[in-house]
């Protein structure tokens, strides 16, 4: 198991390729951990040393008092790097992770060499969608992560891929079930917090946009938005709801590994 020490806590992160190769960084959605990206890594660590993490509030993370700010974690993707001796890396997000690679994008361009920004928005959402959510949280508990088990099935997944692949359906929505109520309210006021529609026009680094036809949550629209405010980006869009990472599989892998080696 590897850690790298931050300030104020542990962060858990795991290294699969060679060393010669260029850093790719994946940075896991609200909700889940670092195995999220688990049918990527054969393809993507056959071209790239990949670095995955769980986010602070996640996993085997570290979980300090809330609220987090998305510059927060994004200085928590700073000091891995730093901890690694990374000077620049590739980054995909995905919905929070997006996020993480925005403020990276705009705050922290020369740390990158590509930036992959997959099912995820400017602003996600507003305070009359977060602040319930974090109230039944802090209420609630353990018992209120695994309540919300089952709405996320639906905002996650397409209905055929819940039915054909319950394994991994499970195993993700499972990570939910088991994710501190305290780390993940703290990340949903940092989602709810963060908005970036007037700062995204400075993003500079070669980006590619990924979104999925049937996301509910971060819609094609969102993505539009990030198209037509970046410099130029280049947007993929599949058949998928908002895990389109785990739902596309080899499919996700190959574009992106396409795009980052070209």
């Amino acid at each position: 198991m590897a850690f790298v020490q931050l300030q104020d806590g542990e962060m858990y992160y795991e290294i699969d390729g060679s060393a010669d190769d260029q850093v790719l960084v994946l940075s896991n959605s609200l909700g889940t951990d670092l195995y999220m990206w688990d049918s990527q890594i054969a393809s993507l660590s056959k071209s790239f040393r990949v670095v995955r993490y769980d986010t602070r509030g996640h996993g085997k993370s570290l979980v300090t008092p809330g609220p987090y700010t998305i510059e927060q974690l994004g200085q928590d993707v700073l000091a891995l790097l730093d901890a690694l001796k990374v000077e620049r890396a590739h980054f995909c997000g995905l919905s929070m992770g997006g996020l993480i690679g925005q403020w990276l994008g705009i705050h922290a361009s020369e740390r990158l060499h590509k930036l992959v920004l997959c099912n995820t928005a400017a602003k996600i959402g507003g305070a009359e969608m977060w602040g319930p959510r974090i109230e039944t949280v802090e209420q609630g508990g353990e018992q209120a992560m695994r309540e919300l088990q089952a709405g996320a099935l639906g905002r996650w997944f397409t209905p055929e891929f819940a039915r054909d692949h319950a394994d991994k359906v499970k195993a993700v929505t499972d990570a939910l079930a088991a994710t501190s109520p305290v780390g993940y309210a703290a990340c949903c006021a940092a989602v709810r917090d963060a908005d970036f529609s007037k700062q995204v026009s400075s993003i500079a680094v070669d980006t590619l946009i990924i979104c999925g036809s049937r996301d509910l949550v971060t819609t094609v629209e969102d993505a539009h938005y990030l198209q037509n405010h970046i410099h130029g980006p280049e947007l993929s869009e599949y058949y998928a709801a908002h895990l389109s990472a785990v739902e596309l599989g080899e499919i996700f892998a190959l574009r992106v590994k396409a795009f980052f080696l070209s």
